[in-house]
C-alpha cells in the first residue's frame, strides 16, 4: 500500500517503529497530490517547499513518542500565520494573517506539518464546494459529483490521498456531509469544546472546527489535539477533555439509541435508507438498544437555520468593507461608492445572498417576527435534544438524504441545496457532537450514516462508532483514482 493511504494511526505507528520516515510520508503525500490535484482542485495554496524542509529536520530527530508529527490539510478559514487565509473569496485573496488561529497553535506543539490550505464554499457558505471563488472541487470517486460543503476540499484531499488527515470546519453539516459524500469519517465536537479563535467567523453561535479523517480512530486522536479551553474565544468551555482515544474498542452491549423520525424523512434515496438500516442491525448485533423517537420542532431546523446564520453572517461579513484589507475597487470617488463597489465585487452570489436575508431578518420591524422567532425555535430544539438524551445514549440518522450530486445540478435552486443539509443542521442548532462514518456504497458512490452525542459526550460517541466502523470495515477507495485495490 501507498504511503499516502495510510490512516494516521497506522503512520503514527510507522513512524514510532522506525518503519518510515517522516519525509518519506510527507514525500509520497506531495506526490499523490501533484499525480492527482489536477482532476480533484482540493487545495488552493500548498506548502511543499516549508513542508518537505520541516519534515527533514524533523525525520533527524528523535522525538518524543507523543509528539504526533504527521502532514495536515487544513481548510482555507483557518488561520495560520504567513499562509494565505482567503475563505475562498476575491475579498480575502490576498491575505496573509498574522497570527496562528488556536487549534493551529496546538498542532504546532505537536510539530505537525501542514500540506496547504484547500479549497471550500466562500465563507464556508454552502453544500457543494462550487461557491469558491477559485475553483470547483472535484468528488474523487466521480469527478462529475461535487463533494460537498462547505470543507469539500478537505473531505476530497483526504479521500483523494492527498493528506492523511485534516481540519474542516461545520456550522450546519460542513464537516459531516463532505465526509458523507467522500467516503470518509467527519467529526463535529460540541460547540466549545474546540476554540473558534482564528477561524474566520461565519456564523458565530453555529461554527466549529473539526476533523476529517479516514478512520474514527483518527478523529479521536485529531480531537485530542486541537480541544481544550481557550481565554481568548468568550464560547470555550473550561472542560478537561478526556483520552478519546482511550475507550475506543470498548463493549457497546447496551447502548441506548434513538431513531429521530423526523430525520427520516420521505426524500431519502431508497439506498441510503438501506445501508443506514443495515448498520442499525449491526449495532443490534453489537448489543445496542435501538428505538424509534420523535422531535418534532426539527422539522422547523432548517427555516430556522437560514434566519439565524445569515443574520450572523450579515454581521461578522460587515468588517469586509475594502477598508484595512482586502480587496477594494479601484476608482471609487468616494467612501460609500467604494464601499458598496468593494464588497459587490468582492464577494460570490450566494453570499450576497445570505448577507441580504440576515440584513432583513436583523432590520427594524423584521428582528421579532423572523431572527427571535427563529431562536425561539431553535431553543425548543436545545430542550427535545435534551428530553431525548436523558433517555438514549445516541442518536442515529443518515448523515445526508442523498449521494453526492452532480456539478451544476443544484446550483441555480437554492432551496434544494439547502436541502441537502436537513440531516445536519438541528446538530449545529442544539450544540452537541455528532460523526459521520461510511456504511455502505450506492452506485459507486459512498453513504453515511450520522451518529449524534449527547453535550460533551464524545467519548461515547467514538466508541460506538469505532465500533461500528469495525464491523462495516468499509475499505473502498475511489477506482476513478486507478487505486481501489491498491
Amino acid at each position: 500500500m501507498k504511503l499516502c493511504w495510510l490512516t494516521a494511526t497506522q503512520a503514527r505507528e510507522k513512524l514510532k517503529a522506525k518503519e518510515i520516515s517522516l519525509l518519506e510520508l510527507t514525500e509520497a503525500i506531495y506526490q499523490q497530490i501533484k499525480s492527482k490535484d489536477n482532476l480533484i482542485k482540493a487545495y488552493l495554496y500548498l506548502n511543499e517547499e516549508e513542508a518537505l524542509r520541516q519534515a527533514k529536520e524533523l525525520s533527524s530527530m528523535n522525538l518524543n513518542s507523543q509528539v504526533l508529527s504527521l502532514p495536515i490539510a487544513i481548510k482555507d478559514n483557518i488561520c495560520i500565520e504567513g499562509m494565505p487565509t482567503t475563505c475562498a473569496s476575491k475579498i480575502l485573496g490576498n491575505y496573509l494573517p498574522i497570527y496562528d488561529a488556536h487549534v493551529i497553535e496546538k498542532l504546532k506543539a505537536n510539530s505537525a506539518i501542514f500540506l496547504g490550505k484547500t479549497n471550500m464554499d466562500e465563507f464556508a457558505m454552502g453544500s457543494s464546494t462550487e461557491n469558491s471563488a477559485f475553483q470547483i472541487t472535484g468528488n474523487p470517486w466521480d469527478t462529475s459529483r461535487v463533494p460537498g460543503g462547505s470543507s469539500g476540499g478537505s473531505a476530497a484531499a483526504v479521500a483523494a490521498g492527498e493528506a492523511l488527515w485534516a481540519l474542516g470546519s461545520d456550522t450546519g453539516g460542513s464537516i459531516r456531509q463532505p465526509a458523507s459524500f467522500c467516503g470518509i469519517v467527519g467529526l463535529k465536537p460540541t460547540y466549545g469544546l474546540v476554540s473558534r479563535y482564528g477561524l474566520v467567523a461565519f456564523a458565530s453561535s453555529l461554527d466549529q472546527i473539526g476533523p476529517l479523517c479516514r478512520s474514527v480512530s483518527d478523529a479521536a486522536l485529531l480531537l485530542e489535539i486541537i480541544s481544550g479551553w481557550d481565554q481568548r474565544d468568550s464560547t470555550s468551555v473550561k472542560y478537561n477533555p478526556p483520552a478519546y482515544s482511550r475507550n475506543l474498542g470498548e463493549d457497546i452491549k447496551d447502548i441506548k439509541i434513538g431513531l429521530p423520525k423526523e430525520l427520516f424523512v420521505s426524500g431519502i434515496d431508497s439506498d441510503v435508507k438501506r445501508q443506514v438500516n443495515l448498520a442499525l442491525s449491526t449495532l443490534e448485533n453489537l448489543g445496542a438498544k435501538i428505538e424509534e423517537v420523535s422531535l418534532p420542532t426539527i422539522k422547523y431546523a432548517l427555516p430556522a437555520y437560514y434566519l439565524i446564520a445569515p443574520a450572523e453572517a450579515s454581521s461578522n461579513l460587515a468588517r469586509f468593507d475594502g477598508v484595512r484589507y482586502g480587496y477594494r475597487v479601484k476608482g471609487a470617488t468616494n467612501a460609500l461608492q467604494m464601499y458598496k463597489l468593494s464588497r459587490s465585487g468582492g464577494f460570490g452570489a450566494e453570499v450576497k445572498r445570505r448577507i441580504m436575508l440576515g440584513t432583513y431578518a436583523l432590520s427594524a420591524g423584521y428582528y421579532s417576527a423572523y431572527y427571535g422567532k427563529a431562536q425561539r425555535v431553535r431553543t425548543l430544539i436545545i430542550n427535545e435534544f435534551r428530553t431525548a438524551f436523558s433517555k438514549y445514549d445516541l442518536l442515529v440518522s443518515p448523515t445526508s438524504p442523498t449521494t453526492a450530486f452532480k456539478i451544476g445540478e443544484k446550483v441555480d435552486d437554492p432551496l434544494q441545496m439547502y436541502l441537502s443539509d436537513i440531516c445536519t443542521i438541528p446538530v449545529n442548532l442544539a450544540g452537541v457532537p455528532a460523526i459521520s462514518l461510511p456504511c455502505g456504497l450506492s452506485n459507486g458512490l459512498p453513504i453515511g450514516l450520522q451518529i449524534i452525542g449527547n453535550y460533551f459526550e464524545e467519548q461515547t460517541l467514538l466508541k460506538v462508532a469505532y465500533a461500528l466502523e469495525q464491523e462495516i470495515n468499509f475499505r473502498a477507495r475511489p477506482s476513478l483514482l486507478g487505486e481501489e485495490n491498491e
